[in-house]
């Protein structure tokens, strides 16, 4: 498969971090050759790399219930990367790295589509992916973002300051390509197809393909956790622990921060147990534990269940490993028993998580259920609220200044009581700059703010993109104070005039 090239491709940004990381010279980024074959170009590559790209395919699987009527044959098989082209595999510094064409154009699996990103979508996924490394949650990798001079299409989108749920007009977008990098795009959704095959016996050989793509999974993601001696089955035993353990880690690690993966379906859930495919996606800012920004997510993929959804999507990969420990009970007792394990040991996580944004050795329930009912009472902006409580307060005023709502004296005297009960709990243990310092590493000061990078997309379609370099630099250094101009322009509560507004306070998934 070959990617479609980009017309006039021009370079707007690059991971200086991510380049440094694999080697690279920062000036390769404006290479010409390099920018062609990363705009789509790929004739310009020599061996060992090939002149062709590939995509994959993989099943549909949305809360644990399996789809196939969506896809164009109606047997589940249509499903894909539609507009994602693999073009390089190497391995740099003793590390396997795939790189993906995000944009590159029509695949077998684009459902009729162009097969396009725009550069409205291209900059939030690179900025995000860029943002998630920096806070020290497992992500797919930004590596360059080019953008054509020339070439556009034309999108559904949300006119000026509308209030619509559903986008309300056309909108011409320039395309862009970004360049996304992992290990490798293993989904659940691949395990699901081929044991699909295999309940359905597609062919002969469904089993065995099966056990190929399994072991594939673990020679990519786990080969290090993975003891090479162990026999298959009891590989498959420790790559469901391993699974299982990334997953709740980085499911916990999307609630510390207040990121929302607002379509967490099977397909978009790495085997790898890191965040991937940043489409509709977004970060709370106002408190709320059903916080969803994509339009068509509903609730079942909102801010506070998606441990659920992770859940969900464990379930299928169990369900589809499961098949190749049908002769070994011993092993296969255990692999159910992992399974069983997962609740317990996502809630395990999660309270963790909270013990450590609230400072404290264990985790305390009933202060947490106060805690959470006084942030939903006084509207607080999530991110500000959690770095004013890294100081330690010990009175509510110093918190107010993440407060959406004014409020009454009634609420600053609950506020009072809980500030003061969670303190002791604090005090009780120990050096409180020592924990002060531990909890402003847990919760970042700098959040991903939507009203902030419209304007760096918006201005970015007008060929500027100094505000697309801004953002980048900032969203690096998430936990570190920043100069007086960085604070007063972005640790501050969203505006007013942006609330329901569609494309920044919610948005469709149109990219």
């Amino acid at each position: 498969m070959t990617p479609t090239p980009l017309a006039e491709p021009e370079y707007v940004t690059h991971s200086s971090t991510f380049f440094k990381e694999l080697g690279l010279s920062d000036e390769l980024a404006f290479n010409e050759k390099f920018r062609h074959l990363f705009s789509g170009d790929i004739s310009v590559a020599h061996e060992p790399m090939r002149s062709f790209g590939w995509a994959t395919g993989y099943a549909l699987s949305i809360y644990g219930t399996e789809y196939t009527q969506q896809c164009p044959f109606g047997t589940g098989n249509g499903y894909g990367d539609g507009r994602a082209i693999s073009v390089f595999e190497g391995i740099i510094n003793e590390q396997r790295w795939e790189m993906q064409l995000k944009g590159g154009g029509p695949t077998p699996y684009c459902r009729g589509a162009d097969g396009r990103a725009v550069l409205r979508s291209s900059v939030r996924e690179f900025l995000a992916q860029e943002y998630m490394q920096a806070l020290g949650v497992p992500t797919s990798r930004s590596l360059t973002l080019y953008v054509s001079k020339s070439d556009t299409v034309t999108r559904p989108w949300y006119s000026q300051d509308s209030h619509s749920i559903d986008p309300d007009v056309l909108v011409d977008n320039p395309v862009a390509i970004s360049t996304r990098v992992a290990p490798s795009f293993l989904r659940i959704g691949q395990l699901e197809l081929f044991a699909r095959r295999v309940r359905s016996n597609a062919h002969p050989r469904a089993l065995e393909e099966l056990s190929m793509i399994v072991s594939h999974l673990i020679e990519r993601e786990y080969k290090s956790d993975i003891d090479q001696n162990l026999s298959f089955a009891d590989q498959l035993v420790e790559l469901a622990k391993l699974f299982r353990q990334r997953l709740t880690s980085l499911v916990a690690n999307w609630l510390r921060i207040g990121y929302c993966q607002g379509n967490f379906n099977s397909d978009n859930c790495a085997a790898g147990g890191f965040t991937l495919d940043y489409g509709p996606f977004g970060f709370c800012e106002i408190f709320d534990r059903w916080f969803q920004p994509w339009t068509g997510g509903g609730k079942h993929f909102s801010f506070f269940n998606q441990p659920i959804a992770a859940e969900a999507n464990y379930h299928m990969f169990w369900q589809s490993v499961r098949p190749l420990l049908a002769e070994d009970a011993e092993a296969l007792e255990h692999f159910d028993q992992v399974r069983h394990g997962f609740a317990e040991a996502m809630q395990k996580q999660i309270q963790k998580m909270w013990a450590d944004k609230l400072g404290l050795p264990e985790f305390n329930p009933t202060l947490f259920q106060e805690l959470m009912q006084l942030m939903s009472q006084s509207e607080v902006d999530y991110t500000i609220f959690f770095r004013e409580l890294s100081h330690i307060p010990d009175d509510v005023s110093a918190l107010k200044k993440s407060f959406y709502v004014k409020t009454s004296p009634q609420l600053d005297e609950q506020w009072q009581f809980w500030l003061k009960s969670w303190r002791n709990l604090v005090i009780k243990d120990g050096n409180l700059a020592e924990i002060s310092t531990n909890m402003k590493q847990t919760n970042p000061k700098y959040a991903w703010r939507e009203w902030l990078v419209v304007p760096a997309y918006q201005q970015a379609m007008q060929g500027n993109y100094t505000l697309i370099k801004e953002l980048q630099e900032i969203l690096s250094y998430p936990y570190d104070e920043q100069s007086q101009g960085v604070e007063d322009k972005y640790y501050r509560l969203k505006p007013k005039a942006f609330s329901s507004v569609g494309g920044v306070s919610h948005y469709s998934c149109s990219s």
